[in-house]
């Protein structure tokens, strides 16, 4: 498997800390973490993260600080500040301080993990996951990764653009869950997409499982997302 992206978070509260990192880890990235500003500073030494997440109220130096020296040094690694204060005056000197996006608490984890999906894509930092370089076999059914076709005993059968799609990211990570999350961040959708995947996992279905409603193939993982196993 390819290499997810590496965040680092850094938050003076330690229960909190350990809740992103799990979550964070549970949804694919690699994760260091930090106590405080200098804690972070003395990992970012030796440490290249592919983004930070920074608590802004930390005693001793402020994630605002923290942001506006990194900045002042040329690090160009994405930021994204967590904060109980979001007035838009905060969110201003976020931004001013040179954060990439401001995320207030309390907050949802997907909405976290879908803006760091996003700030990663933006910046060229989310690590690109490489096709099988061959066909993957679903029973009788082929599936060309390179060229997102789907072919029978009777020939190609046709996919629309949705499905297609959502086959191709799947074949690049078989026997891998993929959250939803991860679906619509490969598919480059905003997360009003997530509704969408359910819809076209079920015409997928019907596509490539001799009976839907007991797929071999593409199965759902409660409470975490979609897995493709392919086989013969």
């Amino acid at each position: 498997m390819t290499e997810e992206a590496h965040i680092l978070v850094v938050d003076d509260d330690a229960r909190l800390r350990a809740l992103l990192s799990r979550y964070l880890a549970e949804n694919g990235f690699r994760v260091s973490s930090a106590g405080h500003a200098a804690e972070a500073r003395d990992k970012l030494r030796f440490l290249a993260p592919d983004a930070l997440v920074l608590d802004v109220m930390m005693p001793g130096e402020t994630g605002l600080a923290l942001t506006a020296s990194l900045r002042a040094e040329n690090a160009t690694v994405p930021i994204l500040l967590l904060t109980a204060r979001g007035a838009p005056e905060d969110r201003i000197a976020g931004f001013e301080s040179g954060a990439d996006d401001y995320l207030g608490k309390p907050f949802e984890p997907r909405e976290l993990v879908l803006r760091l999906r996003a700030m990663l894509r933006r910046s060229g930092n989310l690590p690109v996951v490489e096709a099988p370089s061959g066909p993957l076999r679903l029973g009788p059914l082929e599936f060309d990764p390179l060229r997102a076709e789907l072919s029978g005993p009777e020939g190609p059968m046709y996919l629309t653009g949705g499905e297609s799609a959502l086959l191709a990211a799947l074949a690049a990570r078989p026997n891998e869950v993929l959250t939803r999350e991860d679906i619509v961040a490969a598919l480059g959708m905003d997360e009003t997409g997530e509704r969408a995947i359910d819809v076209q996992v079920t015409r997928l279905r019907r596509k490539i499982e001799a009976d839907p409603r007991e797929p071999r193939f593409l199965h759902t993982v409660r409470g975490r997302g979609y897995v493709l196993k392919p086989g013969v």
